[in-house]
């Protein structure tokens, strides 16, 4: 297999030519745009849609930041236990800066629309839906002239995937900045060793390896859909477990070390291959698990030059916790995270091995600026006040194409492209612009109450199969 960048190749480049390069400096210069952003000492009005915990989280963050006021005045969700348990979380954190009446919260598939219509054009939306909505959300946000803030992953499939970096040229046209929950590359200690790996420290790096591997968590694993609420809605719920509505746990917890690691290098992988498997297909009460996640994956991803990516994930109860991410280079080594997506210290190596005497450099906190979540929305919003060019929805797309990517060759079995799974045929959520609470679920269980599963070698390059 012709080992070319995914910058490189022919269809790469007929991609770029389609959708265009997002350097928003570059490909701006000179270029007179609307000045969209709240003045210094206006207050910054925000929108969440999406009131999970994550959304909670993200509004608490904003919230959190230290460049001017900030006001939360609108939240949509289709649930109202969620937005009501997220209202009531940010209101009694946050009295003085929650704004949120009752004709104010709004539920269902076009609640979104009602909360973006109260900011004005300049204000900033948040968007933490399961990913299958967010380019759905980003379309209307453009025409709306609002700034977002989108979590990761963003897409599930190569054509969402193609759809959102075109709707990133037009954010950039319009002058709107977006922020993408991508926290790693917000996080000090990694900025400053970024900055190292490509001064030299380590050399040229030839291997990463990242570890996400604990208990199973979140909605990954499901059993039987219990008639109540609606299929879709109980999917939405249960998002983890359908990679329609999350890209499957695979995206969704270990995008992070995917994309810090691809950082490090400056790249991004080229072709991947991959093992998985259901070890465990019931729950201690023997009631079967119908979703479409594996519960351990090897990834393998190799880069332009030959030098590797591993990506192991676990999901299981009772076996070894291992949750960190190293880079290997020719001179030396590096400890991105030493526990978790991103958690200090990072640190970097003389050799091969993280022995005390080898130390070179080991990271420090900076008073102040320690929480990632909380940098990634001071930087957007400094963005915004001070009309600084902001876009990470190509930086985004590319992570979770790549995460996607590795999902993907472990659920066929196949050794896959990075143009395999951009220009995949298959769409998980094509309807998802029209939903309503009518609306049948986008995978339907079989008369066991399965959902269609992957079966590596057994549908070609499609993920399971598309007639189901």
């Amino acid at each position: 297999m012709n080992e070319t960048s995914p910058l490189q190749n022919t269809s790469r480049r007929e991609f770029i030519k389609t959708t265009g390069k997002l350097a928003a400096v570059s490909a701006l210069a000179g270029v007179a745009l609307p000045r969209v952003h709240a003045a210094s000492s206006d207050a910054l009005q925000v929108a969440l849609i999406g009131c999970g915990g994550r959304g909670t989280g993200a509004a608490g963050n904003a919230m959190d930041t230290h460049g001017g006021p900030v006001k939360l005045v609108a939240m949509a969700d289709v649930f109202h236990d969620r937005l009501n348990g997220s209202y009531n979380t940010l209101i009694r954190q946050y009295p003085q800066t929650v704004d949120v009446p009752d004709d104010r919260k709004f539920i269902g598939f076009d609640a979104y629309q009602k909360a973006m219509d109260c900011l004005r054009p300049g204000d900033v939306a948040i968007f933490t839906t399961p990913l299958a909505f967010r380019w759905v959300h980003f379309t209307y946000a453009i025409e709306k002239g609002l700034n977002v803030f989108m979590e990761k992953p963003l897409t599930a499939d190569g054509v969402t995937s193609l759809k959102m970096l075109d709707l990133a040229k037009q954010a950039s046209a319009k002058n709107l900045k977006v922020g993408v929950g991508l926290m790693c590359r917000h996080h000090r200690p990694l900025q400053e060793l970024h900055k190292r790996i490509d001064d030299g420290e380590i050399g040229d790096i030839i291997l990463m390896r990242g570890y996400r591997m604990g208990d199973a968590i979140g909605s990954a694993f499901s059993t039987r859909w219990p008639g109540e609420p609606s299929e879709l809605l109980w999917q939405i719920r249960r998002f983890h477990s359908f990679i329609w509505a999350s890209g499957g746990c695979f995206n969704d917890f270990y995008i992070h070390h995917i994309d810090h690691l691809c950082w490090m290098k400056n790249a991004w992988p080229v072709r991947a291959q991959a093992l998985g498997g259901r070890h465990y297909k019931s729950n201690a009460e023997g009631q079967p698990y119908v979703d479409q996640n594996f519960d351990a994956y090897a990834v393998e991803y190799t880069f332009a030059d030959g030098a590797k990516l591993y990506m192991d994930g676990r999901c299981m109860h009772n076996c070894a916790s291992i949750y960190h991410s190293r880079a290997q280079g020719s001179k030396g080594m590096a400890i991105c995270a030493s526990n978790g997506d991103y958690g200090p210290p990072s640190m970097t190596f003389k050799g091969q091995l993280a022995r005390r005497s080898d130390l070179i450099w080991r990271s420090r906190p900076i008073p102040g600026q320690e929480n990632p979540y909380v940098n990634e929305w001071n930087d957007l919003l400094d963005a915004i006040r001070n009309d600084i060019p902001y876009n990470e929805v190509e930086r985004g797309v590319m992570a979770t194409v790549t995460s996607s990517l590795g999902r993907m060759a472990a659920h066929t079995g196949q050794e896959l492209s990075f143009d395999d799974m951009l220009h995949s045929d298959q769409v998980f959520a094509p309807d998802v612009d029209k939903f309503t609470f009518d609306s049948p679920a986008p995978v339907r269980a079989d008369k066991n109450g399965i959902y269609p599963q992957p079966m590596p070698g057994m549908f070609g390059k499609h993920e399971y199969p598309v007639s189901v």
